[in-house]
């Protein structure tokens, strides 16, 4: 490491020591990177201090009422992290854990996801404090529209367009953007993404994660000349991103065998492979309460409290649930039961450590989210193409653009870690991809 990147490194050790979850991600993302760090226009420039702080963050106050007119206030929050290709574009998170680091953490992973894309667009994250969970309808419904009123000034189709993400789906998008209409006077389609079909959605939206996920590592497979028929995968969560994953990757010939939630894991043998599994799937994350043993409760398979699907054989480790869900005790499980391929969807879901494991041991291939993860927000850019012409690709059309985004993510991150003397390591290879895309725009726009 050399003494730019050393200073870089120590100053944000001493910032963000209280921010565990952004200090973790950018600290990996240098390390990562480091090959690349050899231009002397980035000490110059001071380049890497800006490239990992947001360029701005917003923090407010989302008072609201609930059905018995008591009132609650939680915290608001919106980092627009880089427009260096872009405007900004990232999701919007509801859950208790979301804080200041968690929000920012985000923030910089979806910029180097985004960059990915090919799209033009930069990095943003957001969210409150706010647990759905247990909630009404109609108290989620104000909450939303009071976040709204706070944050509308700041997002625009030109400015930060936000989308959905844990605690965010298309029905709290859907209220995200009538008061955004209401307070704004416009009907300005791209204002946000994720919205349903009959107001500017884009198909294949919700599942557009899972998908891109399974794109990404039927190309994997592709390059050790091998398919998915036939194999087993093994998943953590069920939302957006598990849905997609076991809806595409039945398609494609393989088997979801694991859910989990923070209650524990299902297994089900015979896969999550139906429409009425499917179906249970999205009514499950609807239903507030956040547990996944309803599943096993349903369909007759075995549940596992308190548990991690990781202790479970299969062919490809593919973790859907949130950040840190995989320690290094998970990771010894994953490479114990033989698993060969391991293929992030949530963002950062493996501690440094387990990540280090994993990336380092010669029976197992691996892909970081921003690669393989991309699916969603490409899909979100595809959204604000179709908004811009006025016009909805069909779902054939939208499931062919992304399979095709997320093979070029496949081909630049392997090119570039084999550029750098990295071998197959697509982790190092994306985040080395994406920088130097992000790197030479900032340059050419000075300072």
């Amino acid at each position: 490491m050399n003494d730019y990147v050393a200073r870089v490194s120590a100053g944000l050790q001493e910032r963000y020591a209280n921010e565990p979850e952004y200090l973790q991600s950018v600290l990996t993302w240098l390390d990562m990177i480091a090959p690349a760090l050899d231009d002397p226009r980035f000490e110059k420039l001071d380049l890497l201090t800006r490239m990992v702080e947001p360029e701005r963050m917003f923090t407010f106050l989302v008072p609201w009422l609930d059905d018995q007119g008591v009132a609650h206030t939680n915290h608001g929050y919106r980092v627009q992290f880089n427009s260096a290709i872009g405007p900004f574009k990232g999701g919007l998170r509801f859950h208790p854990s979301v804080t200041p680091s968690v929000v920012k953490f985000l923030g910089f992973e979806q910029t180097y996801k985004n960059a990915l894309t090919g799209l033009p667009i930069g990095g943003a994250s957001g969210g409150a404090d706010f647990d759905p969970r247990g909630k009404s309808r109609r108290e989620i419904m104000r909450f939303c529209q009071s976040f709204m009123t706070s944050l509308y000034r700041q997002i625009g189709a030109d400015t930060d367009i936000p989308a959905g993400d844990m605690g965010v789906g298309s029905r709290e998008v859907g209220w995200l953007y009538g008061q955004y209409k209401r307070l704004t006077g416009r009907a300005e389609s791209s204002a946000l993404t994720g919205k349903g079909l009959t107001y500017g959605g884009s198909r294949i939206r919700q599942e557009a994660a899972g998908f891109g996920t399974v794109y990404f590592l039927a190309r994997m497979l592709e390059d050790q000349g091998e398919t998915l028929e036939g194999k087993k995968l093994i998943v953590s969560g069920f939302g957006n991103m598990s849905w997609g994953v076991c809806r595409k990757a039945t398609e494609l010939g393989a088997k979801v065998v694991t859910l989990s939630g923070p209650d524990g894991y299902i297994y089900d043998p015979e896969g999550v492979a139906t429409q009425e599994k499917y179906d249970f799937i999205i009514a499950m994350r609807y239903s507030g309460e956040d547990r996944v043993e309803a599943y096993a409760e349903k369909f007759g398979v075995e549940f596992f409290p308190g548990k991690k699907p990781w202790e479970v054989p299969g062919d490809a480790a593919v973790p859907c649930a949130t950040q840190n869900e995989i320690a290094v005790e998970d990771a010894v499980l994953i490479l114990a039961n033989g698993v060969r391929y391991y293929v992030e969807g949530a963002n950062m879901p493996a501690t440094t450590d387990a990540l280090k494991l994993l990336r380092l041991s010669p029976k197992v291939l691996t892909a970081g989210a921003k690669a393989s993860g991309s699916g969603g927000v490409a899909v979100s850019a595809l959204e604000m193409a179709q908004n811009s012409i006025r016009y909805n690709w069909s779902r054939r059309e939208v499931d062919d653009k992304l399979r095709t985004i997320m093979s070029s993510i496949y081909d630049t991150s392997a090119a570039a870690a084999e550029e750098y003397g990295l071998g197959y390591d697509l982790i190092a290879g994306c985040d080395i991809a994406a920088f130097k895309k992000i790197s030479e725009a900032m340059i050419a726009q000075g300072l």
